[in-house]
């Protein structure tokens, strides 16, 4: 299997199991004894070094806190959480020709208060971020607040917003990202 569809695969299991578990090691295994070679297993130490799991808690259940947390989870899983998938999955799809993005890995501090950054994409060498995911409240008039989900590519200068869905939170104003 190629680099960049084993790391794709490592980041996607991570964000789906919310960090709760660690992807099997058959994922980076490119022999057939199931034993990774030195430069795969550096490749996946480098990844979780990088992508602190914060005490078993993925970078968007800490986002968004312990109040915020149980109310949308069960939304978030079903709706959003298989468009992120399919939105990094095809952005690295796009780019597994290019050496200059092999080594993508995701940020690993979300923003807390009222800000919007869940976490970033970017490229470990150069520091680039090529994708950033965000979630901001909105309160439409006499419609109480919601959660929009959406992201940014570097290809527009992350100017426009490319909508992932909307997660409807309560006509009382939610509390802060992070919040416990």
């Amino acid at each position: 299997m190629k680099l960049w569809m084993r790391k794709t695969l490592v980041v996607l299991f991570t964000i789906v199991t919310f960090g709760l578990v660690s992807p099997p090691a058959a994922l980076m295994a490119d022999k057939p004894s199931g034993q990774p070679s030195s430069l795969e297993q550096n490749d996946y130490t480098a990844f979780y070094d990088e992508h602190d799991l914060y005490d078993d808690e993925s970078d968007d259940r800490q986002k968004f806190g312990s109040r915020i947390a149980p109310v949308i989870e069960d939304d978030y899983r079903k709706e959003i959480l298989p468009k992120i998938e399919n939105v990094i999955s095809d952005y690295l799809a796009t780019l597994q020709d290019d050496e200059a993005y092999q080594d993508v890995v995701i940020s690993s501090m979300p923003s807390a208060g009222k800000t919007e950054k869940i976490f970033n994409v970017y490229n470990r060498t150069t520091g680039e971020d090529l994708l950033r995911f965000h979630v901001r409240r909105d309160h439409p008039p006499h419609d109480g607040y919601w959660f929009n989900f959406h992201y940014h590519t570097a290809e527009d200068g992350f100017q426009s917003h490319h909508e992932l869905g909307s997660i409807y939170w309560d006509r009382n104003t939610p509390p802060n990202w992070m919040s416990a």
